[in-house]
């Protein structure tokens, strides 16, 4: 488990918060307590890494209220929720809106510690794709047009012959523009480069 994840416990009940610091914390978990939903968004950035763990019903802004906010700034962190029993129908909405897990209260204790550390695995796993996307990206923006444009030839498996006679370019010229391109991404060989291309969507 990353050692800068954090659970970030949003609840208005205070017993609830204590129990879930005390039972967090005794595992080793990093863990702050919001007593609301506006305090915790305000509180919120991009770089926080970890998992929330949110009641479904709270004053001002309810649960389902904050995972659309969340959702709007492009919010990566998997949130489970906590409902009541009457809140079924709610936690249902929550998890067709990207909520990765919810739990009727009163709550066990075992089974939330179980999903939490499933939900920064989670996290830490999107972390790190997402830094890979961005990482290629870089590399994507550093080629020609040519080079990006040979790039998708050689992705689709054509070879340097195919894709001189398509671009009306020498052979020779087709080489050299890969052999760059190659090394500006940093790709091993083909499969290599289809397998960032496919990573990062491109």
């Amino acid at each position: 488990m990353k050692s800068d994840a954090t659970v970030y416990v949003v609840d208005d009940d205070e017993g609830i918060r204590h129990s879930l610091e005390l039972l967090l914390g005794a595992i080793g978990l990093k863990v702050r307590v919001f007593s609301d939903a506006a305090s915790f968004l305000d509180a919120f950035n991009p770089a926080l890494r970890g998992c929330i763990v949110a009641d479904l019903r709270m004053p001002g802004l309810n649960g389902l209220e904050m995972q659309e906010r969340l959702n709007a700034v492009n919010c990566r962190m998997p949130i489970i929720f906590l409902s009541g029993h009457g809140d079924v129908p709610a936690a249902v909405r929550a998890l067709q809106k990207g909520a990765v897990d919810f739990l009727e209260k009163p709550f066990n204790p075992k089974l939330l510690l179980e999903r939490i550390e499933h939900a920064i695995k989670t996290d830490a796993e999107l972390s790190a794709a997402a830094e890979n996307s961005a990482k290629i990206a870089g590399r994507v923006a550093q080629l020609t047009a040519r080079e990006r444009e040979i790039m998708g030839l050689v992705a689709d498996g054509k070879s340097s012959k195919v894709i001189a006679l398509e671009l009306g370019i020498s052979e020779r010229t087709v080489e050299l523009h890969r052999s760059r391109m190659m090394k500006k991404m940093s790709a091993r060989s083909v499969a290599d480069l289809v397998r960032m291309i496919s990573d990062a969507s491109i």
